[in-house]
């Protein structure tokens, strides 16, 4: 049995990530964004959703371009943080000892701390109500070397201890539970 809610926003769980912004130092700015994601392959393209009042709304909308930070555990404070202090009235790099990195095609900076960042050009403001949408390409990923195993050619990100948002809460992402398409993979059977 299954019981009826308002129309809401209950898709859940989601990435949550800090947003990098601005041109100069002077005006460097970090939002946290839970209503993040993937919507293209070819070309790589992502998207943020902001209110219209978040003072990274207008950093973002006016330079065309933001950093996708991946979030991690020993991050959570400064996570946190990030997405209830406003840029308006204080430095939130300053105030989280978070290290704005030049990142490789934007002037926007990339949060150092971080072991991924996404480069995003924006290419679409989609209004959509209570939140815009910057749909943006993605021009540079630069991820931190401790994740990468050379003798793979594999970016390890699953162990960077990522952290996910549902519902209003934080969580640690669990065990893995399967590979893509392990469900249609050929076994392979022995032979006696």
């Amino acid at each position: 049995m299954k019981m009826s809610f308002k129309p809401g926003t209950m898709l859940y769980p989601l990435p949550v990530v800090m947003v990098s912004c601005g041109d100069v130092p002077e005006n460097y700015n970090i939002v946290t964004v839970a209503w993040t994601g993937t919507i293209c392959s070819n070309p790589p393209m992502c998207y943020v959703s902001l209110r219209k009042d978040r003072h990274s709304y207008d950093l973002i909308k006016k330079n065309m371009e933001f950093v996708i930070n991946l979030s991690t555990e020993p991050l959570l404070n400064a996570v946190d943080w990030c997405g209830v202090k406003s840029g308006r009235d204080v430095n939130k790099f300053k105030e989280m000892h978070l290290t704005p990195e030049p990142a490789t095609m934007l002037k926007a900076p990339m949060i150092a701390e971080s072991p991924l960042n996404i480069e995003c050009k924006v290419v679409e403001i989609k209004e959509l109500g209570s939140h815009d949408m910057f749909i943006a390409e993605v021009v540079a990923v630069n991820g931190d070397v401790r994740f990468y195993d050379s003798s793979t050619g594999l970016f390890q990100l699953n162990q960077a201890d990522l952290i996910a948002y549902s519902h209003g809460k934080y969580y640690r992402l669990g065990e893995k539970l399967g590979g893509f398409g392990f469900s249609v993979a050929k076994r392979k059977h022995k032979r006696k």
